[in-house]
Parts: structure tokens; sequence; C-alpha cells
């Protein structure tokens, strides 16, 4: 597997847009466009959520149906929320104008939406949108790029990647892009996650691959504690790179998850370290777990911790806060004979030991947490599970950003 320079539309037969339709936001794109020039099967996961936006429920609705999908229309600025039937009705007049434009189905059309929860979308800017979208609609590395940029809501940076590997001596391309900065806690964040693969695979492998990828990419992550009412990941593949088709768990199959991984993995943790407000990212690493879920357990409650996340953004070496959040995760350990380390900088200290805390520098400490990225390292000398999660710390600007989000 190499990576490439590349996005979206990486991947043959694949091209975006990002258009400015004034939907919410001025002078600035809020559309975006993911097209293919031929049909694709398709795999997502979505939010657990009670409250789900119309544009989850249309979107599972249709990839569960098994048709197949040739275009994604997105939205930034408002979410299509707790809008009732006039918001499911959005979804279906907006793939109506995206098939009418495009020239496709319009039960082909998938829908996402990101921004504000409560507001009802102004169907003549989406519907002039798309018109702008499909016209200008490329291949090329710079409109997948502008597609990465226009579905920004708080982000600070776009978020995009890509890679090609081989299956039987066939070059396979896959690339990604998604959103999300804040309300950032998926268990399917404002996150919108989108994949593209020109691999000819069989839809029930894509999505038996996604559903096992997500537990230890996206899911990992929290920058608030907060699950969206919007998450969505979909992963479009439309068998253009020429390989014959994968139907069996078999070595190209193996291949095809490393290179997914990657992609959720690179994703889900550029958007951790974009976490509003964040000033690092902030991940704990959890080894010789008992199982692998008290790993993913453990790990998640220490960046999930708000005086953790403090900690980190104060650059303060407190590590009873660390071990706090190991100790309510509910997974079992023995507090005196785990390990507790701080990680950063290209340094390595440990903190705690033998249920006393270690002999070290607390001036080291301090400079191995004011890094741009910080671990907290947990051996729980329990057994030899590992699980990773990633978030960022808790500073000043995150609740100034969230207590105005709607001005």
């Amino acid at each position: 597997m190499k990576v490439i320079d590349g996005g979206i539309t990486a991947a043959k037969g694949f091209e975006a847009a990002g258009a400015e339709a004034g939907i919410k936001y001025k002078n600035r794109m809020d559309m975006a466009l993911i097209y293919s020039d031929s049909p694709c099967v398709s795999a997502g996961t979505f939010t657990s959520n009670l409250v789900k936006a119309a544009p989850v429920m249309w979107d599972k609705e249709l990839i569960e149906s098994g048709r197949d999908v040739r275009a994604v229309v997105i939205n930034a600025g408002i979410a299509n929320a707790c809008t009732g039937a006039p918001g499911y009705e959005i979804c279906r007049k907006t793939s109506d104008a995206a098939a009418e434009a495009l020239g496709i189905p319009a039960d082909s059309v998938l829908v996402a939406s990101t921004g504000v929860i409560g507001m009802q979308m102004p169907m003549d800017k989406v519907a002039g949108g798309i018109k702008l979208l499909a016209a200008s609609k490329k291949g090329d590395l710079a409109s997948g790029t502008l597609a990465s940029k226009a579905i920004m809501t708080t982000d600070t940076i776009n978020k995009q990647v890509a890679v090609s590997f081989e299956i039987d001596g066939v070059t396979v391309t896959m690339g990604g892009m998604c959103k999300g900065s804040g309300m950032i806690h998926p268990n399917m964040c404002t996150m919108l996650g989108f994949v593209t693969t020109d691999l000819a695979i069989s839809k029930e492998l894509l999505v038996k691959a996604l559903k096992e990828d997500v537990v230890d990419t996206f899911n990992m992550i929290s920058v608030d504690g907060d699950t969206s009412t919007n998450d969505t990941l979909v992963v479009l593949a439309n068998g253009q790179a020429g390989n014959k088709e994968i139907t069996k768990e078999d070595e190209n199959y193996l291949k095809f998850k490393e290179a997914l991984h990657y992609i959720n993995e690179y994703l889900a943790i550029k958007m951790a370290g974009d976490g509003e407000g964040a000033t690092a990212l902030f991940a704990c690493k959890v080894v010789n777990a008992a199982t692998k879920q008290d790993a993913r357990v453990l790990a998640k409650s220490v960046i999930g911790s708000s005086l953790s996340k403090a900690a980190v953004f104060g650059h303060d070496a407190n590590f009873g806060r660390f071990l706090c959040a190991l100790g309510y995760s509910g997974a079992k350990f023995n507090p005196d004979a785990m390990e507790l380390f701080f990680e950063g900088g290209g340094k390595k200290m440990l903190i705690f030991k033998d249920g006393i805390p270690a002999d070290y520098s607390e001036e080291e400490a301090a400079q191995i947490l004011s890094q741009p990225e910080v671990y907290v390292i947990a051996d729980m000398k329990m057994g030899t599970e590992t699980a990773t999660a990633w978030g960022c710390d808790l500073s000043y600007d995150y609740v100034k950003i969230n207590a105005d989000y709607r001005s």
C-alpha cells in the first residue's frame, strides 16, 4: 500500500465539486458533490443518537435497500435535523434536483448535511447549488480538495487522504474526506465521512469491512462527548479498477481492509486533533488489557474525561486525573500492578508504577504535555489486548465557539 496525493477523486471514475450556495454562510463554499460515472455498491454507518437527522434516515434506507449509488450531495451550515416531515421531503427534492442535473436515477443519490439543528433548508438555494456543482464537477485533485473544504463548519483544516494498492497485479485506488470539529463522539460528531474506491467488491463484504473497522477508528475518537444527530460515514466502490470482484474473505479482501483502515484511522485522527478550540491531539493507548473491549473502554474513558483534557491543555502532570478516568471506566484492573506513561515530542516518561508515583521530573513531564501530540500510555498488566483512542485538549476557546455557534 502506498499513500498518494489525493482525496475523494483519487479513484477512477469519481468526480467532485464545491460551490457557494448561500444556504446559511456568506462568501464561502457550503455545498459539495461526489459523483461516480458508473454505479457504486455502498456501505454506511450512522449515528447511534435516537434523534436522527433527515439525511441520516434517507441514506440509511437507500444503502440498506441495495440500490446502486451514483452521487452524494452534501451541505454545510444547516443540519436538517429536528425538521420533521418537511426535512425528509427536502432530501427527496434534493435527490430529484441532483438526478435532473446529473442525468442519473433519483434513487441513486445520497444526501448529507451538517450545521445548526432545527432550521429548515432553503430548497431554492439547495437547487441552485446543485446546478453549480453539476456544472463544475471534475475528477482532478483540486476539485476533490474544494469538496473537502466546502463541507467544513467549525473545522480549521480540510481533511483528505488517498492510497493505492495492488490486487492480483491490478492497481486499486482509495480516497477519502471528512469533516468534524465539535459534537464529536461517534458511536456509529458533527461528523461526515466519505470514502471512494475503484475496487470491485461485493456489497456484503464492503458492509462487513466497514462495520468492523469503524469500531477501532471513528468510534475511538471523542472531542466533547456529544454524539451528533448527523453522523454519517459512507463508502462507495464502483469497480473501475478492473480487478476480479472480491466475494470472499481472502488475501485480497485483507489488502482492502488494510487500506480502508488506514484511510479511516488517518481521517479520524485528523478530526480529533482539529477539535474545536484544540491546541493538541490527546490520545490514550492502552496495552496489555484483559480483553479488546476493556482496552477500548479504558482508552476512551481517558480521552473523554474533561479533567484529563483540561490537564493536557494546562500542561499539568496531574496523573491522578488519568488514573481516575481509568478507574471509573467500568473495566476491571489492579491499580497497584499497572503502569502509566506520558509520551510526546520523541520522549516517553514513566509516571506511575506499583501503586505510587514514579520518580519523575514535573518540568520534563510538563514539557511532554506541551507537545502538539500527547499520548497517555496505560499498561494494564492484565493480558495482551491493545486499543488507542484519540481526542484533544479542552481549552477556553471550546466554550467560546459553542456559546455563540448559531450566530
